[in-house]
């Protein structure tokens, strides 16, 4: 069986040094262990590193049922993120792209693509000029601006993608409508803001919504986006209404914030 959704492009291992422990990352490892969580099939379409620590990524991914058919192990060092806790929240302190550097999609890893129901990638995946291709085979496209809408990748994947999210927990309901349309009028139909504690706000196109944070115990809010946009797109899937794929965002994400490390 095809996965249904490919998740597209970087890993890492995030680094909690005053622990000392490392745990596997990267938008789009982390979408596509979400997305097993919530019953429906992944893969991951992206580079580790020949190292010790693209053993572990790939280990961690195949006991989560991941499909890995499509991984390219890169001569180097997999990209590693060096992550602190302030007052629960994750800091990051420094970021090494390893072989990322040297990563690209290849023929086969499009048509493999073209094979999903869905395409999930983000601001780091190094795909952002692949994704018009991916579209043309009749792929629904999401992309993750994480908090820098105006990045130039973003801006180049963004005429090609379906549904876009981005993070913003500061702008008031005003400020982040106005966000909202300008992402929208490059191209997405679907446009989401991910709010931290303050939830999410959504536009379809037509109308705008709002859903609260669910209240639960803070832990570690690693993962926290990449859990809404796991649960977002589930429940896309699914063929359910704004209001609860908004809501079904909120729940993965309230999962994920209750433990130490993305996953």
């Amino acid at each position: 069986m095809i996965p249904a959704i490919a998740c597209i492009g970087d890993s890492c291992v995030d680094h909690y040094e005053a622990l000392g422990q490392k745990f596997p990352g990267g938008n789009p490892v982390n979408f596509a262990v979400y997305l097993r969580r919530l019953g429906r099939s992944s893969s991951f379409v992206g580079a580790v590193g020949s190292d010790a620590d693209g053993a572990l990524v790939l280990e961690a991914l195949a006991e989560k049922g991941v499909d890995l058919s499509h991984v390219q192990v890169l001569p180097g060092p997999t990209p590693t993120t060096r992550v602190c806790m302030e007052n629960g929240n994750r800091v990051f302190t420094a970021y090494d792209s390893g072989v990322m550097e040297h990563y690209a999609l290849r023929p086969e890893d499009l048509a493999f693509i073209g094979r999903h129901a869905m395409a999930v990638t983000a601001l780091w995946g190094r795909c952002e000029n692949d994704l018009a291709a991916i579209r043309a085979m009749g792929v629904p496209v999401a992309f993750d601006c994480a908090d820098l809408p105006d990045d130039p990748a973003a801006q180049r994947a963004l005429p090609h993608v379906d549904i876009a999210f981005f993070s913003d927990d500061q702008a008031n309901d005003d400020e982040l409508m106005e966000r909202i349309r300008q992402i929208a009028a490059l191209g997405p139909g679907t446009v989401v803001a991910m709010r931290g504690a303050r939830g999410s706000m959504a536009w379809d196109g037509e109308l705008f919504y709002t859903s609260g944070a669910i209240d639960c115990p803070v832990v570690d809010t690693l993962g926290a986006g990449d859990s809404y946009i796991a649960g977002f797109l589930h429940a896309t899937l699914a063929g359910l209404p704004m209001p609860r794929r908004m809501w079904a965002g909120s729940a993965c994400a309230s999962v994920t914030i209750g433990y130490v490390g993305a996953w």
